[in-house]
């Protein structure tokens, strides 16, 4: 080929280089603006959908706030008129259905989006979705499974799908308050007094109820399968856990109307301590029952060692979160003592707060249980936090606790009426739901009947018949069971036992709960009494007085004098100094530890379990086993032992004339725990 030829066809090539580049150049400036218009079009619709959910959400949140003030509006009136059949929390449940069955009939949100199904085989669902539509990713995350008949009926009324909460909201911000609040408001003397017989019901009783309940449950199901009534699978570790969720009891009811008609202090105190255990001791055991697993294919056959690891797992969780709440409880009283926090009682409030909720997820984190590392932590500031707060702190912390344990508790009832109608996959099982309410009755019968006779077996002051009756029927079910219910819904077994427990709760708030009044009657079980006139009554005999004397616990007596003269100097201003109780060689130690409070106040005792009693005419002070009476005229003598003013202290409680520095201290309410009202001199 000759130069040119070669030449002409290098320019040929050239030109249709060119020609081809011009094409795409105005093909792609042609597109540009196409698809500008449609990123722009694709970004108002995002907006406009995010404000539209934004007031979804809004209207959801505005429900459950007017469901709180249409409750305590009702409340209110109750109490005015003195109706006692119906408590609050039965009261929300009730308002909680009233909206649930609105927004189920009534109100129709339909969702606007379409439903693409496709088929993707993998091992597990996984919890995050990305999705390449048109070159673009999008990021889908999973909201649960949906049963084969409801695939073209996932446009449903997406208001039903906003209202159900995450089950971790009431795990991490409802129940922590609750829980705290019950150790924080504990009537210590009560509980001690009558401390065995609450270990007892707690713990003993809380696993008799759980085998009971199912062992009872396992019969029903075996029964339902061989009539063909159960769907899928219900193993005997699901009627243990159904047993373990089944068994925390929540009588707020009957305790509400407890203290409003004062019933006999000692039944209050069984009830109360039980309840407040019994939660702490059913999440673990359930926590327990959910680890058990045995070598090989078959999960749900019988194993000695995994029998035992279960076992051991309960004694650790528990352990370790009865641990690690006491620890939180002692590092906060530690930092209230040895700063100045006092003098700015907003961040003292502030601390002590965020202190006593991080416990419960401090104890989530580390793998515990957080219900009974704050119910502990709650036990812990009362019995010495408290102590070292300002008295405006003192006021706040006791004013917050509590407005925060009303709104949650009744928030959660509200929710419990609600979720009958919105929830998404309830299986209600008649025979099962029959099953199980005798169940629950009979593991309840079991608790309290026999350990009531071995109990009076060691006790001089008995729990009489009409009051085992009594705690029998007060086997409210509430708050605890319905979260432990709630956590977890993925299977026909867990979906099943969530619709049961329901109406378990249902049942037990309306009927027992209302019927209170009636079953104290029923019982002859006296009301109005005043516990303070009558330990003043009984003790005035020197007879009763021993009696009481032999009641109280070994243990915690040595608990008592231990505590008095070592940990509550350490962690609180209360006396002695350590300069005086511990040995010469730690003087350097206990210098240190000991504030300068507890020296200016060393023949005072800033502490609302103090040994400062009123006996006839005289103010006395303990300090160990000395006793410093000091009578009208100034003089001092010395006087009994110790113990003595323990028997006293077990009697009197609370109400005690106390003298701290230059406060006169009388407190006289009580239903509440280590709180008190402080008179100037």
């Amino acid at each position: 080929m000759s130069a040119g030829g070669s030449f002409r066809t290098l320019r040929l090539l050239v030109m249709v280089s060119l020609c081809v580049f011009i094409s795409f150049s105005a093909a792609a400036a042609s597109s540009s603006p196409a698809q500008e218009k449609d990123s722009a079009m694709e970004n108002i619709v995002t907006e406009k959908k995010a404000e539209e959910s934004h007031r979804q959400d809004s209207a959801d949140l505005l429900i459950f706030i007017l469901l709180l003030t249409l409750t305590i509006l009702t409340i209110w009136l109750f109490k005015h008129r003195r109706f006692r059949f119906l408590h609050e929390t039965g009261l929300a449940m009730i308002y909680g259905l009233i909206v649930g069955v609105i927004l189920r009939y009534v109100v129709q949100v339909p969702r606007d989006a379409s439903v693409v199904s496709t088929n993707c085989f993998v091992n597990a669902s996984p919890a995050t979705l990305l999705v390449n539509v048109s070159g673009k990713f999008y990021e889908y995350t999973l909201k649960g499974e949906i049963s084969a008949n409801e695939v073209n009926d996932v446009k449903d009324n997406e208001m039903l799908r906003k209202v159900t909460f995450d089950p971790e909201v009431f795990f991490n911000i409802l129940l922590p308050p609750i829980i705290f609040h019950a150790g924080y408001s504990l009537k210590r003397r009560h509980f001690f007094r009558n401390m065995g017989s609450i270990l007892a019901y707690a713990f003993v009783g809380t696993v008799i109820s759980c085998f009971v309940i199912g062992l009872l449950m396992y019969g029903c199901v075996v029964l339902m399968k061989q009539l063909g009534q159960m769907g899928e699978d219900f193993f005997f570790t699901d009627c243990l856990f159904f047993g373990a969720i089944v068994s925390a009891t929540d009588p707020v009811t009957v305790l509400a109307i407890f203290h409003e008609l004062q019933v006999d202090v000692d039944l209050y105190a069984l009830l109360f301590g039980e309840s407040v255990l019994n939660d702490a001791v059913a999440v673990v055991l359930s926590s327990s029952i959910v680890a058990y697993q045995p070598q090989g294919d078959n999960s749900h056959t019988f194993e000695v060692m995994a029998l035992l690891k279960s076992f051991g797992m309960f004694l650790g969780v528990f352990s370790g979160s009865f641990s690690l709440g006491v620890a939180t409880g002692i590092v906060t009283a530690l930092v209230t003592k040895f700063t100045k926090l006092r003098d700015f009682q907003l961040l003292e409030t502030a601390l002590f707060f965020l202190m006593s909720w991080s416990t419960f997820l401090l104890a989530e984190a580390c793998g515990f249980t957080g219900v009974v590392a704050v119910l502990f932590c709650g036990i812990t500031q009362a019995h010495y936090t408290f102590n070292n707060l300002s008295p405006e702190s003192q006021d706040r912390t006791k004013q917050l606790f509590e407005l925060l344990n009303f709104l949650a508790e009744n928030f959660i009832f509200s929710y419990m009426g609600l979720t009958l109608f919105t929830f998404q996959n309830h299986i209600f099982n008649p025979m099962f739901i029959v099953g199980a309410f005798l169940a629950v009755f009979v593991g309840r019968a079991a608790n309290i009947y026999p350990l009531s006779f071995l109990l009076n077996l060691g006790r001089r002051n008995k729990i009489r018949s009409n009051f085992q009756h009594m705690m029998m029927f007060a086997g409210l079910r509430g708050a605890m069971t319905f979260a432990l219910s709630i956590r977890d819904t993925a299977t026909y077994a867990r979906q099943m036992m969530f619709s049961t427990n329901l109406l378990v709760v249902f049942f037990t708030v309306w009927v027992c709960g209302g019927g209170t009044t009636q079953m104290l009657s029923c019982q002859r079980i006296r009301v109005g009494v005043d516990s303070d006139q009558d330990n003043s009554m009984s003790f005035a005999d020197g007879s009763e007085r021993r009696s009481t004397k032999q009641e109280s616990a070994w243990l915690f007596r040595i608990w008592y004098n231990f505590d008095h003269n070592y940990l509550k100097p350490i962690l609180t201003h209360s006396g002695p100094p350590l300069t005086s109780t511990l040995p010469p060689c730690c003087d350097p130690l206990a210098r240190f530890l000991t504030s300068p409070q507890a020296y200016e106040n060393e023949c005072q005792l800033k502490d609302d379990d103090s040994d400062l009693i009123l006996t006839d005419g005289d103010i006395s002070l303990t300090y160990g086993d000395i006793t410093v009476s000091t009578d009208a005229t100034g003089a001092h003598t010395s006087g009994r032992h110790a113990s003595d003013d323990l028997d006293r202290e077990l009697a009197y409680g609370d109400n005690e004339l106390v003298m701290r520095g230059t406060r006169l201290v009388l407190p006289m309410d009580d239903s509440e725990p280590p709180f008190t009202d402080h008179l100037r001199m």
